[in-house]
């Protein structure tokens, strides 16, 4: 049964003025822990980069066939992915160490999920909004 969340993203140091808006993602279940939780996001990333990363045309103005083009003349590699499909094991073993290395937090609400196995405050609001806020340049969004 496939289950909804609201998560919003924000990178320390950069205020917007507006709220952040939440953003649902559809995940196979509802996550218990926070182990879970980001589990179950990753695979959802990789998944959908996957399955976008060789459709149709790579940039808007060039289609496969000018990029190769190019790329006998030169070299083009802006927005070019191609390549291996992403692990999704890779993946998820990667944002759990990230987690334990203090690169993210995470919110449940109000309250910081500060291990992997935290239970998930889902009793406390019917409508819980994660929060992930990324606490170093180098983590990559």
């Amino acid at each position: 049964m496939a289950f909804t969340i609201y998560v919003r993203m924000k990178k320390a140091g950069r205020q917007k003025k507006e709220e952040l808006k939440p953003v649902p993602f559809l995940l196979e279940k509802r996550p218990g822990t926070a182990k879970e939780l980001l589990i179950s996001l990753t695979r959802l990333g990789v998944r959908e980069y996957n399955e976008r990363k060789d459709d149709g045309q790579i940039l808007g103005w060039l289609t496969r066939e000018q990029i190769r083009e190019k790329a006998s003349e030169g070299k083009v590699s802006f927005g070019l992915r191609g390549g291996n499909d992403a692990d999704p094991e890779k993946s998820a073993a990667n944002t759990l160490q990230c987690f334990e290395d203090g690169i993210f937090r995470v919110f449940a609400g109000d309250e910081e999920l500060t291990g992997l196995e935290q239970r998930i405050p889902w009793d406390k609001e019917e409508h819980l909004i994660f929060t992930f806020i990324r606490l170093t340049m180098l983590s990559g969004w």
